[in-house]
């Protein structure tokens, strides 16, 4: 039985529960809130951030590695359901954008919201949100979402004619915003009709 250490609200997080469940594959969930440095959980990852993958006595740490890992150990096996392609080049650009999403994206927008949003709640004098700093992830999201149309305006989907795990990856970091009602779907009907078909699949 696999085991996944995780926080629900983050993006890394997210994207490997998408994967898993895409396959599915059968796994616990543990949530994990990193910022109480649980011993037990430094243990399994030293640098103390999410997500963790637990296979039998193995314990694969960050969500790159979880990603690989998995499509190694049973994305293979699934044939026209695989969700990274085969050929190198195309792998490394699902990876481009994998990298683009929960980091870059993460940095500019997800981790100002999440931390505004949520973990100011759970850090002792945290304080309450700052309007600057949700003006500034407001700013920089807009300029990823002219991305996200470039990029679906080529093609169906954010990789290409198939899905991938950069669908995944970039659809993990717009549920966090849109649950917390800060996505502007309005004037985005191509990149809210991509969401929706997301939305709409079982995992």
């Amino acid at each position: 039985m696999l085991t996944l250490y995780h926080f629900p609200l983050d993006p890394a997080s997210r994207f490997i529960r998408l994967i898993l469940a895409e396959y599915n594959l059968e796994c616990e969930l543990v949530t994990e809130h990193p910022w109480e440095a649980r011993k037990e959980f430094l243990l399994l990852n030293p640098a103390g951030t999410l997500p963790v993958l637990v296979d039998g006595t193995s314990a694969i740490c960050g969500a790159r590695t979880i990603a690989d890992y998995i499509d190694e150990a049973y994305g293979i096996k699934r044939g026209t359901g695989r969700l990274m392609p085969t050929l190198p080049s195309e792998r490394a650009e699902i990876r481009r954008l994998i990298e683009w999403f929960l980091f870059k994206f993460d940095a500019d927008v997800s981790h100002i919201f999440m931390n505004e949003r949520v973990l100011k709640r759970f850090i002792p004098n945290g304080g309450s949100p700052e309007a600057t700093a949700l003006r500034t992830g407001a700013s920089n999201l807009r300029y990823h979402i002219l991305y996200l149309n470039y990029l679906l305006q080529q093609q169906d989907t954010i990789s290409g004619d198939s899905l991938s795990y950069a669908d995944f990856a970039a659809a993990a970091c717009l549920s966090t915003l849109d649950y917390f009602g800060d996505m502007p779907w309005e004037a985005e009907s191509l990149l809210k009709d991509w969401y929706v078909r997301m939305k709409s699949r079982p995992s």
